[in-house]
């Protein structure tokens, strides 16, 4: 389900609001475009924005009033941020029609557990973390589930048309793609060599280590009257 956030904005008069100093005064500045209206260039409080954020995310629609007129339905369509601070520093909303269908992105919240994954030791691995869909802004919703009990063997896939989606929302893409899958988690075997083999290489060892050193003194000890 969608969740019901509110969000009440300025218009900025670009000459007298400067973008330094409306982000000093703790607004951010954005912009309001889309279902062949005018663009609109508001302000918005940088703490109701972050909490306005936090709940609809990019995926849930937003009741938007502008200098108290009557909301608009909008979605959060761009953020950007300062790639210092990461501060975010502007918005861009983008006003929807309920009566057309929109094209956007839903997160995937994946429950249940593998028994590929708990019994069997197997890894998962996610393709994708969102999928395109296409709806009416009425029938958004903030994410669709993916359930993992499904994958109970090795190779065992969710590919997209796999997907219980909500009523009213149909996907984009006309692949089928994986979505998520389970593979056999393989270890190395260290390489062990034979205890025959350890034990014979280690006593040789001292025996050359001997014989290295006798024939060494050998070489130092020269002869007597044969030096000149």
């Amino acid at each position: 389900m969608t969740k019901n956030v509110k969000l009440t904005a300025q218009i900025r008069n670009e000459e007298n609001d400067k973008v330094k100093i409306i982000r000093k005064n703790g607004f951010i500045p954005a912009v309001v475009y889309g279902n062949n209206l005018a663009n609109k260039n508001i302000k918005i409080k940088k703490i109701d924005f972050e909490h306005a954020f936090r709940l609809a995310g990019e995926f849930n629609l937003i009741d938007l009033e502008i200098d108290r007129e009557e909301p608009v339905k909008v979605i959060i369509k761009d953020v950007q941020k300062d790639v210092i601070k990461n501060n975010i520093i502007h918005v861009d909303f983008y006003r929807v029609d309920m009566t057309k269908k929109i094209t956007t992105q839903i997160p995937l919240n994946f429950i249940g557990e593998s028994k590929a994954v708990k019994e069997l030791g197997g890894t998962l691995i996610k393709d994708m973390d969102n999928v395109e869909v296409r709806c009416l802004p009425s029938d958004l919703v903030s994410h669709i589930d993916v359930n993992l009990s499904r994958l109970e063997n090795f190779g065992d896939l969710i590919r997209l048309n796999d997907l219980n989606l909500p009523e009213g929302i149909e996907l984009v893409s006309e692949t089928n793609e994986v979505v998520v899958g389970v593979r056999e988690t393989k270890v190395e075997e260290e390489v062990v060599k034979p205890v025959e083999e350890v034990a014979g290489v280690a006593e040789a060892a001292p025996a050359e280590a001997g014989d290295k050193t006798e024939k060494e003194s050998t070489e130092q000890i020269k002869p007597e009257g044969k030096d000149k």
